[in-house]
């Protein structure tokens, strides 16, 4: 009775912290905020615009686009807190948006987290989540959460493969028997992607453009493996060498070529996480595969381009990018049986 009348008063919480996008999942209600990883600041100081409302998707329009007086700054990079005030800022405004809690009372909160990051910098998201508002903090591995989310029989004792490629970090693991047997995560993802294409443009045609436009042209013509009909799209920059505004026609071959780089190292990933299995559990995702999830598994010919190189079956889940909050969200209704794979504040002590 106790625990029902807290679930109105005050549910509890699930959280994506992600690089690019924070999603927030209520108890019971599913997924109710899902916004940039972005914030505004007035340059010069440590103050969110808006009264502390500049946060999400309106900082996020901002980007590349503020005046002198204004910069919008991301709190996050490569799955990691780099900004420990602004973060909180961030969680504290979500945290009041998505919310429901009453009575003074403090949500209980499971956060998904890169695999890749540190003890020092778990302990920065313990420290930025219980200051935005929250009560008791867990946090789950990103790839435990994207195998809930997926649906994948991970207690059996069959090997269940998944891969997150999100916007800072790509996440691998292999799963049996309810634990992870095999795990490796890189600081490679979607904006390793924006930035070689950024890069490439510069180098070979002499245009400079933002990372916000090498998204898009990443969105509108990029693909990891050659298209049935290869596609072109007009891009706008600046001339490096007269400086002034210059147009060009891109093809997708040549997105495909500036990707080469960031895809080989998660390609280098999964094989490393392969190698760490024993032939019976390799012998499964013949059959069984690998599960992309994660907002970058969006990437035109993911799939194909890595089933062909590691000979197995692979497929991207319905709605990737939510993949990993369900996922948290799930586990948020089952603490009890997953408490012995989520972590702690004191056991990170």
């Amino acid at each position: 009775m106790l625990r029902s009348l807290r679930r109105r008063l005050c549910p509890d919480l699930a959280i994506d912290l992600g690089t690019a996008n924070t999603r927030v999942a209520v108890e019971g209600r599913g997924i109710v905020l899902e916004e940039p990883s972005v914030v505004a600041l007035a340059r010069g100081s440590r103050k969110v615009l808006g009264r502390g409302t500049a946060v999400g998707k309106l900082a996020r329009q901002m980007l590349g686009r503020t005046p002198d007086s204004i910069t919008a700054v991301k709190p996050l990079h490569d799955g990691v807190i780099t900004d420990h005030t602004l973060c909180e800022a961030m969680l504290a405004y979500f945290l009041q948006k998505g919310a429901t809690s009453r009575a003074g009372l403090r949500p209980r909160v499971v956060v998904s987290v890169s695999g890749s990051i540190t003890p020092v910098e778990k302990r920065a998201v313990f420290d930025c989540v219980e200051r935005a508002g929250a009560g008791e903090v867990f946090l789950i591995a990103e790839p435990l959460a994207a195998a809930l989310g997926a649906g994948l029989p991970i207690s059996e004792p069959l090997a269940s493969m998944v891969c997150d490629v999100g916007a800072g970090t790509t996440d691998v693991a292999v799963f049996s028997l309810g634990a992870a047997v095999a795990r490796h995560s890189v600081r490679v993802a979607g904006d390793e992607f924006d930035a070689a294409i950024a890069e490439s443009l510069e180098e070979e045609f002499s245009l400079k453009i933002g990372l916000p436009t090498a998204e898009q042209l990443k969105r509108d013509i990029g693909s990891a493996a050659p298209l049935d009909q290869e596609l072109t799209a007009e891009v706008r920059g600046r001339d490096t060498a007269s400086g002034v505004p210059r147009r060009a026609i891109i093809t997708s071959e040549q997105v495909r070529g500036a990707l080469k780089k960031p895809l080989h190292d998660i390609l280098k990933c999964l094989k490393q996480v392969l190698d760490q299995c024993d032939p019976e559990l390799v012998a499964d995702l013949v059959d069984r595969g690998l599960i992309l999830t994660g907002g970058s598994s969006y990437l035109r010919g993911l799939d194909q381009y890595l089933a062909d190189e590691l000979n197995i079956p692979v497929r991207v889940e319905s709605q990737p990018e939510r993949i990993v909050i369900r996922g948290a969200a799930i586990c948020l209704d089952h603490v009890a049986e997953w408490r012995h794979s989520l972590e702690g504040v004191h056991d990170a002590a």
